[in-house]
This record gives structure tokens, sequence and C-alpha cells, in this order.
């Protein structure tokens, strides 16, 4: 600080004589010794307009005033650099290393030997079906997706282009009293076929909204398909993919073996099932159908579309009596297009 003092031994005040200007030199000393500034600028007097041989006086204490700011900054920064330097002296000598030592036996706390744990099942494994997830109203889910490409069709009045829905990630499944709805019939069958095989069921076709499903197939046929309303599905076991048949026994005993329509007046309805001899079916296999459910079996040449990329013969199942409604199941324009959410 003091070394800062000395840099301003010499302080440069200008006093304004009128129209003309003096330089004065004052010195630092003489204002630390208390000497008055008029009295300085005296031993060298100019004269001025009103023939005074005087300066115009600046007063001593507002020259000091300014001189101890200038100070007192000084001696902010200086004490500031100088804390800083005793703080990185202070670190470097407060900190100290040195090694750590311990024998692979030593341990803070008790270590317990590593157990082998089953992987806990989540909600859809804790009920199986074969060896395999149950099936759920999840797996009928639209398989439209953004990401397909548009489809480009040749119609008589021109070109048209369909593009496909988003999927899961725009739309719901049907709905019935507010709630996401399958016919359940479906969903017990699949499991029942599922669980007499210990195969897996791959369903291809589930629930359709009409934007997909007349993506995948623009026949006018296609336009009242029971898929849009949640009472159709498509599917193939694996390991019986060239075996159909074996799927569609599998329906039929299943009706055999459930005490639920043994009881029913109309057990017989349910129990038999009939060919289907009319050709009017988009298949070459007559179908087999009793009150609640009509089967159908598409080759490996029939039913092909964006759902059905595979080269396996599949099993269709449409749901025609409703029981818990007591009513038949039939397409309408509304159950398709104004039953599920859209977002």
């Amino acid at each position: 600080m003091i070394f800062g003092l000395r840099a301003l031994i010499r302080l440069n005040l200008e006093t304004a004589v009128r129209d003309g200007k003096l330089m004065q030199d004052l010195e630092l000393e003489s204002l630390c010794n208390g000497v008055g500034h008029s009295q300085r600028v005296l031993d060298h007097p100019t004269a001025n307009d009103s023939g005074s041989r005087d300066c115009v006086k600046l007063p001593s204490p507002t020259a000091v005033f300014r001189l101890n700011v200038i100070s007192l900054l000084l001696l902010i920064v200086c004490q500031g650099c100088k804390s800083s330097d005793k703080k990185e002296m202070s670190r470097g000598v407060e900190q100290k290393g040195e090694y750590i030592f311990r024998k692979d036996h030593e341990n803070i706390f008790p270590l317990a030997e590593p157990q082998k744990r089953e992987k806990k099942a989540y909600p859809w494994d804790k009920i199986l079906k074969g060896n395999h997830p149950s099936i759920t109203k999840e797996f009928f889910r639209c398989k439209g997706s953004s990401l397909h490409p548009n489809r480009i069709i040749e119609q008589p009045d021109g070109l048209v282009h369909w593009q496909d829905c988003g999927g899961v990630e725009k739309h719901s499944l049907p709905l019935r009293e507010g709630k996401e709805f399958v016919y359940p019939i479906l969903i017990d069958l699949l499991n029942y076929i599922q669980d007499k095989t210990c195969k897996k069921v791959v369903i291809t076709c589930g629930h359709r909204c009409p934007q997909h499903n007349t993506y995948v197939d623009e026949s006018y046929d296609n336009h009242s398909s029971k898929h849009t309303i949640g009472a159709e599905v498509s599917f193939y076991v694996l390991g019986l993919e060239e075996q159909p048949e074996v799927v569609v026994k599998h329906i039929q005993e299943y009706y055999k073996e459930n005490s639920t329509y043994q009881a029913l007046s109309d057990y017989k309805e349910y129990l038999n099932f009939h060919r289907y001899e009319k050709q009017d079916t988009n298949v070459s296999t007559l179908p087999w159908y009793n009150k609640e459910v009509f089967v159908k079996i598409f080759n490996k040449n029939e039913g092909r579309n964006f759902d059905h990329r595979h080269f396996y013969p599949f099993v269709s199942i449409q749901v025609r009596y409703d029981r818990e409604k007591n009513e038949k199941v039939t397409y309408s324009w509304d159950k398709a297009h104004r039953n599920y959410h859209r977002w």
C-alpha cells in the first residue's frame, strides 16, 4: 500500500480563473502535513481580470477527501490479493496425502454371499397358458403405423392415396360401457389353444380401425369386416403353421370341455359345428360355425395383405353371438367409426 501512495507524489489540480486556466502542481506531502492549497498556490501568483494576484482557492478538504477515496480503493484491492494468496498457501500446507492399505479379507461392513433369485414375473406373465404368457386384449391392438408407406390404388375416378393410421399411439380398442373391449370368447379360445398345444399363438390381426382396415384391403366386402368392432381375430400357431385343421379341432373341443356351455338350455347349438356351404366366402376351404363363432382357414395364397405378410395358412374366428347381451353380433358403421377413442 505504501508503494501505491508513493506513486501519487504529485497530483495535478486544475483551478479555473475565469476564461483562462492555470495548472498548479500539488505535492502530496503538503496535504499530508495539513498545508492549505491556497498557501501553496500563493507562491506563484498570477494576475486575473480583476487585478487580484491570487488564484481561485480550492479547499484542501475536498482534495484530501478524493485522495482518501483512492487510497481506500487501493487498500481494498491489495488486501484482497493478499488474503487470496494466503488462502492458496494455506490450502497447499493443509493438504496431505497418504496411501490406504487394506487386506483382501478386511471389510468395514460384513458382506453376504450372493444368492441366486428367480426373476419376478411381470403382471402378464403371472398366468401362463402352455408355458407362454396368457393372451389378453392387449394382444388385439391395431397394427397400423404411421411409418407404413402410402398406398396408391387405381379406381375408376383416378388414383387414390391411402395412408395408414398411427396404430396404438393414436387410438384405442373398441369401447363398451366406456372401457376398451374385445369379445371375451376370442381371448378364451386362444388361451385354450395355447394351453392344449403348449405352443405360442401368434395374432396377426386383432382389432383394425377403419383407416387401417381400408389400408390393408380396400375391397368393398372388407369394409364391413368384424375386425373393426373387435369381433374377429386372425392367427396361427407356432409349430402348427402347416396344420390349421388341428387348431380347428381344438376350437371344437373347447365347447365340449367347458362346463359353462353344458349348463345352457341350448347347449347343443354351441356343441355342434356345421360347415358353411355357400360360395360367398373368400376361402376355398368350407368354414365351420356354431351359434357363437364362425371359423375359416386361409390357405397360403388366400387373404394376403399388410397384416398377413407371412407365408403360412392361418385361422380366422368371427363372433356370431354375444352371450352377455343375448343378441347377434353384426357390423354397423357407428360401432366401427364412432366407438373408440382417438388421441
